[in-house]
């Protein structure tokens, strides 16, 4: 009976408490989350081998003070056991990719990338055409300047390589101080080299030539969103055209959300959006993309990295990634084109700080709203499209990652919206135009009684009379220019008069 009671009790601790190990209680969520936490070191340890940085810079971040996240008092024999079984699922997984034709290959570095027949159509520049391109990197030439490094504007023809056909481009040279390394450079090439969709920006090359590190783009002549956005005198954004650019994003986020192999933006922000001549946006800068999860894995356990005030706020405090971290994003992009405020300005009152805490608030009172809006897009929106355009960026900002759209979903509301605010626009231009016309039409007499108009006649000719017989009185000549139009009393015209009557003048 004794060993039937110890049996009956294992199993109810069993039940109400999970597994206890090396006096240390992990519950069952906690059990699959440091079992998803293991499943990832391997493809962290490639990583720091490639970064060459120390272990501690790439490891997740939980959340503070949970036990089952002190990784480093687990056990050695249940951590080897774990790691091996996620070899084998990230083997098989690698091989059931490797026949999927979305699969995105990543090379681990410059001499396998060159390798790859993946990145063919991707050109392969010298340093030294480079220089030509940029004429020697000269200052005037700059189009920007980030943590990355500096961006030139440049042309590649003939006079760069031969037989080349001229193509003006963007080249993005890596600060080897600045915050992006070869990592950050690699990935962007990666994936810029093999993904190609409208609105994303095109990689037309590289260069990879000693301690040099280029990217070469298509130039976009507008430059980004926030150069136009957060210009006070500019009124280049009107709001259909903020609509179209929104729709252009959330596009480019859609398709990268929506590959077989699913890859999480994670910068999005305003300097991100580059415009072309049209206003068309693309997004730029993958150098901080991130594969999202695979299989049954909820996120990606990795270090927090992007811009304050645009990354999620659950990113933040856990570490964990996935595509509704881009839609939060989305979302603070989406509040500062209605708003036309930055996502952080301390130049603002205190409450004003933070955009997201001050209008999150507002955006579903519309008298509230619509007194905070951008005054240059005034008398340009219908409210109910401005009220469905505030109510998705409303639930692209919830605190809660379910409770936010799909991309897809954001782009369907945002086609909605623009194909019926474009109808709307050219119906009212088509109206004002029907009252506009190009020269003005004479002008018809109206109906005068021929008393009147006698009357008018006369008195005209009378007036006529008056001036003539006062031109006589003068003394003034018809060529003289005529002061008729002063009073008799104003000073002009007395010294007029006194300079005739006057004998020495004569």
């Amino acid at each position: 009976m004794s060993n039937i009671e110890g049996k009956m009790k294992q199993q109810q601790k069993r039940k109400s408490g999970g597994l206890k190990f090396m006096g240390m209680c992990f519950s069952s969520n906690e059990s699959q989350q440091q079992h998803q936490s293991l499943q990832e070191q391997p493809h962290l340890q490639k990583q720091q081998q490639f970064q060459h940085q120390s272990p501690h810079q790439n490891r997740p971040q939980h959340i503070r003070g949970g036990a089952g996240h002190r990784g480093s008092r687990t056990n050695p024999v249940l951590n080897q056991a774990m790691t091996t079984t996620s070899k084998k699922e990230e083997s098989k997984g690698q091989k059931q990719d490797n026949k999927n034709p979305n699969f995105l290959f990543t090379p681990k570095d410059v001499k396998e990338l060159r390798q790859h027949p993946e990145y063919s159509n991707v050109d392969i520049f010298t340093f030294e055409e480079m220089k030509l391109a940029t004429k020697h990197f000269r200052p005037d030439l700059i189009l920007g300047e980030g943590g990355f490094g500096v961006v030139y504007r440049g042309v590649i023809d003939e006079s760069v390589r031969p037989g080349y056909k001229s193509t003006e481009v963007a080249i993005k040279q890596l600060n080897p101080n600045g915050f992006q390394g070869d990592k950050e450079w690699l990935t962007e090439v990666s994936y810029l080299g093999q993904l190609s969709h409208p609105n994303l920006v095109k990689l037309i090359g590289y260069c990879c030539e000693d301690e040099h590190r280029l990217l070469v783009y298509e130039y976009m002549a507008c430059a980004c969103l926030e150069k136009h956005l957060f210009r006070r005198m500019s009124a280049t954004l009107t709001w259909l055209r903020r609509v179209k650019i929104a729709l252009d994003a959330a596009k480019g986020l859609a398709f990268l959300h929506g590959l077989e192999r699913q890859i999480i933006y994670r910068d999005f922000k305003t300097s991100n959006i580059l415009l072309d001549s049209d206003f068309n946006a693309k997004l730029s800068d993958f150098g901080l993309a991130k594969e999202g999860p695979r299989g049954d894995q909820t996120h990606v356990s990795t270090r927090v990295m992007g811009t304050y005030g645009y990354a999620a706020p659950e990113y933040i405090m856990t570490g964990h990634l996935t595509a509704r971290s881009d839609v939060y994003g989305f979302g603070v992009v989406l509040l500062e084109m209605l708003i036309g405020r930055r996502a952080l300005d301390k130049s603002r009152p205190s409450r004003e700080h933070n955009l997201v805490e001050w209008c999150r608030p507002l955006l579903n009172n519309n008298k509230k709203l619509l007194r905070i809006l951008d005054a240059r897009i005034d008398g340009q929106y219908s409210i109910k499209a401005m009220m469905r355009v505030a109510n998705l960026g409303h639930q692209c900002l919830s605190q809660n990652p379910k409770g936010r759209p799909l991309m897809s979903q954001a782009v369907e509301v945002l086609e909605a919206v623009y194909e019926e605010e474009k109808s709307r626009e050219m119906a009212l231009s088509a109206q004002n135009g029907a009252g506009l016309t190009l020269y003005e039409a004479p002008k018809e007499k109206p109906d005068v009684n021929p008393q009147v108009e006698r009357k008018i006649v006369a008195k005209s000719e009378e007036e006529r009379a008056v001036r003539s017989r006062r031109r006589r009185r003068e003394g003034r000549s018809r060529s003289e220019p005529q002061n008729d139009i002063l009073s008799e009393n104003s000073p002009e015209v007395r010294t007029h008069h006194r300079s005739h009557r006057d004998p020495n003048s004569e």
